[in-house]
């Protein structure tokens, strides 16, 4: 039916609008795995683009060497990708300084998922995104169902892989538009077998492990079903925006209504059957009325054992408010497009059915709210009964603090009347019996606003008969003379019980904006104060202190450290009591599984406190130990809700202070290498000419006819050794040229076995005695390099080589092209590097052994890396063939060589 549009939704409409056509729009790319044409896709849809004359740019395309794949970007202009050193390597990324500047209508920009080279601006590409769209550009981008971070754990156990690249749930639900790259598994593995997907060496291990059928069933029913979910969102979104009442049966959902009978569990499971039966989506969800006062301590305690019970059988469960029961149970099942509501039904006690007459049952009341809306009422014995039955009663009489209130209620009820009655008789003869009927009103209502609705029916009963007791005639009886007045005594009951009624639930009403006034402003100030923080300590400090105060509770924080191991954070804050309760096993293993444990959880429920993990944007950054001093608060949906919002707000805090260290420490990281690779060049450059002079001198010396042969032995080593010191200070200064970017490569094409030769040639004093044995095919194709760097490499490495390969064995030099690119490596039977050394060899000043008296600074094997990484290359350290000896392998990329003249 036609409802008024609320003025406060319309203008949050217009407000988000006028967002949206400022932001740029976000169109994903989805699929279930690797291979089954995303980026394809994505580049069809830039070419049509194109060819309608918009302005769309190619940010970074991953074509993994698919040549169908990079030939969809010819005609897209490409933007050049920004060089960044990491660990003494070239690594190319996006640029979104030069994508801001030249801002495109649309821009690619490929994996969504994808992480950064530390010390770029954002650690996540799907950040450089969020720029680009605030910036007002639309971008086009892809992503596998395994990247979600919601789905990235269950995607991990059915295919035994887990992904640590992952993007928030709300990336993939804020996108303007999700295109689902659907493939059949069969077509896939086709595609996998044809070379289509991967190299053919990775394809064949990819096969055995990651794509499997199986694999790939669950992950094509999982992306399709995340897909509907989100078209189901967006359905939902449009609805509320245009104010559409009606339900859209796109997908069956079904609502249950839980109260606080103590047979309420048969309801939830009944409804778990009837969603399994129609393979629905079901809510189980409490309505706190004005009548929630009247529950027991017992009743509230079945209210959330039957929520958790629903969520545990897979509901969504919530908790919401209304002044009517049948119109918020209706107006939730609209707002989340339920068709179907299922609700209780019992035979109720005589006087009940004495009064259906003129009230309905809930049934009614809802089938006449919704019509449109499927109402299953589920049958159970009346012996049950309600809250307000004699069993429940006595249930409630023992709830101590409930039954002292409802004392001084009725206490106060009484008074009430009594000091209305004296008033009155006292001004009885100034006032019309009617002006004392509003005294007695006055008092029922003062009431019903401190106590509630049970003392102010008391004190509207009492006001009656005090009122026709002392003032009707006659006086001091409760008989009445005039029949007019037994109209009047039943119409001032009515009223007072209907003042009764309004004031209890306007309080309740008052109580409930009270509430949310109270949640809000904490959430408010919490964030208000994690925002200008500076220390960790002021971190805790502040999450500790709201905490307590909004719910109560003990808390301490275990964060982790270098190893992992989560331990209390500033223990000497806490007292001693609250750490006995604080169980490190229990937040370790929170920690390590990111999921909530310890009391009120069903994994490791006996535990004294609630164990929560801190989920930031990256990681969990920690473990949150809670001990309310009532449990009960944390079983309510919305505080157990609102306790999470504040876990997130702490971590994104702790998060962002991580952050700002870590670019504080690379900002100083950056700084020193500066100034080291400055200081570095100026010594290397004051050296270098009188260590010339002093190699020139001494081999001068040596020459001399006159001197004798100890003093021509000396002059040998002076040359020796300054000729050593030279090389020394020449990779220092190469060191810091390569470091500086000041070194311009001059590519040519050049014959691997020329510089093989020449590099050869120059270590020949090195070498002595030794065997240098070069396996070089004949065909081996030209490739296009700097001759004097890649000279120096080979020289640095077969150096290296001699230092450690025992005396007599030989040195193997060999290449081969594969793939595109030149694979070239230097092998020795010497120790071989030492276990976790591989990576670690090629960073400067790093040596194998420390101890160790063969000569050298450890410099080498880093300026080998410059120099491969300079050209667009690899180096790696391995084992030698046999495990015994050391083979260092790099490799240089393959162009294709320009055409020879004919001979004539």
């Amino acid at each position: 039916m036609p409802t008024r549009p609320n003025p406060d939704e319309l203008l949050d409409r217009v407000m988000r609008d006028e967002d949206r056509q400022a932001r740029g729009r976000l169109k994903i790319f989805f699929g279930s795995s690797a291979g089954v044409g995303k980026t394809y896709a994505m580049l069809a849809a830039a070419q049509n683009l194109r060819e309608q004359n918009e302005d769309v740019i190619a940010g970074i395309v991953e074509t993994h060497g698919r040549a169908d794949t990079e030939a969809m970007l010819e005609g897209i202009e490409r933007l050049p990708l920004r060089s960044t050193q990491y660990r003494d390597r070239t690594l190319y990324e996006f640029d979104l300084d030069a994508a801001l500047d030249r801002k495109p209508h649309v821009i690619l920009v490929d994996e969504l998922a994808h992480s950064n080279v530390p010390g770029s601006r954002h650690a996540k590409r799907w950040q450089d995104i969020e720029e680009l769209l605030h910036a007002g550009i639309h971008v086009y981008t892809t992503v596998n169902v395994q990247h979600i971070e919601s789905l990235n754990d269950v995607v991990g156990q059915i295919t035994g892989i887990r992904v640590h690249e992952t993007i928030p749930d709300h990336v993939f639900d804020e996108a303007d538009e999700v295109t689902l790259v659907d493939l059949p598994p069969d077509e896939l593995l086709q595609r996998l077998k044809e070379g289509k997907v991967y190299l053919p060496q990775q394809a064949e291990k990819a096969g055995r492990n990651f794509f499997r059928k199986g694999n790939l069933l669950a992950l094509r029913e999982i992306a399709l079903r995340r897909t509907a979910d989100r078209v189901d969102a967006d359905m939902r979104e449009y609805r509320a925006d245009r104010s559409i009442v009606q339900l859209w049966q796109t997908k069956e959902r079904i609502v249950v209504a839980i109260g606080a009978r103590a047979d309420e569990d048969k309801l939830v499971r009944a409804a778990a059957r009837l969603a399994a039966k129609l393979q629905a989506d079901w809510l189980a969800v409490h309505v706190d009325a004005p009548t929630w006062p009247r529950v027991t301590l017992a009743g509230r305690e079945r209210i959330l054992k039957n929520l958790k019970l629903a969520q545990s059988l897979g509901a969504e469960t919530a908790s919401i408010t209304g002044e009517d029961v049948a119109q918020a149970l209706v107006q939730f099942a609209r707002s989340r497009n339920a068709g179907k509501l299922v609700i209780g039904q019992s035979h109720g006690h005589r006087w009940t059915r004495w009064t259906r007459w003129w009230r309905k049952n809930l049934a009614e009341r809802i089938g006449s709210e919704g019509k449109d809306i499927d109402v299953y009422t589920v049958a159970r014995p009346a012996s049950s009964g309600q809250d307000e039955s004699p069993r429940l009663a006595a249930e409630e009489t023992r709830d101590d603090s409930g039954r002292l209130r409802r004392r001084r209620g009725y206490l106060w009820a009484t008074i009430s009347c009594a000091l209305t009655t004296a008033l009155a008789w006292w001004l009885i003869a100034y006032l019309h019996p009617a002006n004392v009927i509003m005294l007695y009103l006055v008092g029922v209502m003062i009431v019903a606003v401190r106590y509630g609705r049970s003392a102010s029916a008391l004190a509207s009963i009492l006001s009656v008969l005090a009122f026709d007791f002392f003032f009707v005639a006659p006086r001091f009886s409760i008989t009445v003379s005039d029949a007019q007045y037994l109209i009047t005594l039943m119409v001032m009951l009515a009223v007072s019980l209907f003042i009764s009624s309004l004031a209890s639930r306007m309080r309740h009403q008052a109580n409930v904006a009270m509430l949310r006034e109270a949640r809000a402003g904490n959430l408010y100030m919490l964030g208000k104060e994690l925002a200008a923080v500076l220390t960790l300590e002021q971190i805790l400090e502040i999450g500790r202190r709201h905490l307590g105060a909004v719910f109560g509770a003990k808390t301490a924080f275990c964060l982790p450290d270098s190893g992992e191991h989560v331990r209390v954070a500033a223990p000497e804050q806490h007292d001693a009591h609250a750490l006995q309760q604080i169980d490190l096993g229990v937040a370790q293993w929170v920690y390590d599984n990111d999921q909530a444990a310890g009391h009120g959880t069903a994994t490791l429920p006996a535990a004294q406190a609630l164990y929560l993990p801190l989920n930031a944007t990256m990681r969990t950054r920690g473990v949150l130990a809670f001990v309310a001093d009532d449990p009960l608060q944390l079983a309510l949906p919305e505080n157990r809700q609102m306790l999470e919002i504040f876990c997130s707000q702490i971590a994104m805090a702790i998060e962002r202070l991580h952050y700002a260290e870590v670019a504080q420490d690379a900002l100083v990281t950056m700084e020193s290498e500066r100034l080291r690779n400055s200081l570095l060049s100026a010594i290397s450059h004051d050296l270098r000419t009188p260590l010339t002079s002093l190699v020139g001198s001494a081999e001068a010396l040596a020459r001399q006819p006159s001197l004798g042969a100890d003093e021509r032995e000396m002059a040998l080593t002076i040359s020796e050794q300054s000729q050593r010191m030279s090389g020394l200070v020449e990779n220092l200064l190469d060191m810091a040229r390569l470091q500086s970017g000041g070194i311009t490569l001059n590519r040519q094409w050049n014959s691997i076995e020329e510089i093989v030769g020449t590099a050869l040639r120059l270590l020949n004093k090195t070498l002595g005695e030794r065997r240098v044995e070069t396996h070089l095919p004949v065909d081996l194709p030209l490739v296009r390099f700097d001759a004097v760097l890649i000279e120096r490499v080979f020289a640095n490495l077969i150096e290296n080589a001699v230092k450690y390969a025992p005396a007599g064995e030989i040195i193997v030099v060999e290449a081969r092209a594969n793939a595109g690119m030149m694979e070239i490596s230097v092998i020795d039977r010497g120790p071989g590097f030492p276990a976790g050394m591989e990576e670690r060899a090629f960073e400067k000043f790093t040596r194998g052994d420390t101890e160790s008296s063969t000569p050298g600074v450890g410099l080498g094997l880093a300026i080998c890396r410059a120099i491969v990484d300079a050209h667009g290359g690899t180096i790696r350290a391995l084992p030698a063939d046999g495990g015994r000896g050391a083979r260092v392998c790099f490799t240089l990329p393959l162009d294709k060589p320009p055409a020879l003249p004919e001979e004539e």
